[in-house]
């Protein structure tokens, strides 16, 4: 379904995660699927990106992580029944996983496969901060409506102002009432530096 919604189209894509992991191979499969889309991925962490979630993040062009968001990382699990052989196999199944894992993880951040080993034996837990600091990010999410706002009430007072005083030495032109346009223009401008 993933793969199917994902290259109905084309052009640059948005992924949202808030997910706190699941299975490492689908994990994987979602990973390359995004690793093959032609164009941009831009992944936002709005919640968590933790354990196999954390994987699929790093298939982003960009990864962008909201001030409250958290990224985790952490060795593979696994249930395991049988005895001493069936156990040596299950880690050397998981050692494999951890690899797998840890090549997502070094394309994108450049960290060293010995620190990325460690971080997960310690389960690390990155606020977006430290995400961006270490690589797993790249950026913060910003809140565009405020920049948007603010740069439209720029771009409208200084329009305001500008018509105010086309308009009123309009008025003037049109009437003649004993003082030249010029002087007119001239107290506006002082009135403005006023305000």
């Amino acid at each position: 379904m993933f793969k199917d919604e994902l290259f109905a189209g084309n052009g640059p894509v948005t992924i949202w995660i808030n997910s706190p992991g699941g299975d490492c191979i689908a994990a994987s499969q979602i990973y390359s699927m995004l690793m093959d889309y032609k164009g941009n991925v831009t992944v936002k962490i709005d919640g968590i990106a933790a354990s196999a979630a954390s994987v699929i993040a790093m298939a982003g062009t960009k990864v962008l992580m909201a001030p409250t968001a958290l990224m985790m990382i952490h060795n593979p699990a696994t249930a395991a029944f049988g005895d001493h052989v069936d156990m040596k196999k299950a880690i050397e199944m998981l050692d494999e996983v951890k690899e797998s894992i840890i090549n997502a993880y070094e394309i994108k951040t450049g960290i060293s496969h010995t620190q990325l080993s460690h971080m997960m034996d310690e389960t690390t837990w990155m606020n977006a901060k430290k995400a961006i600091e270490l690589g797993f990010a790249d950026d913060l999410l910003t809140d565009e409506k405020l920049n948007a706002e603010l740069e439209a009430y720029t771009f409208s007072a200084s329009s305001v102002e500008k018509a105010l005083i086309n308009r009123i030495s309009q008025k003037a032109e049109k009437k003649s009432v004993g003082r030249s346009v010029n002087e007119l223009r001239q107290r506006l401008n002082m009135i403005k530096n006023y305000m």
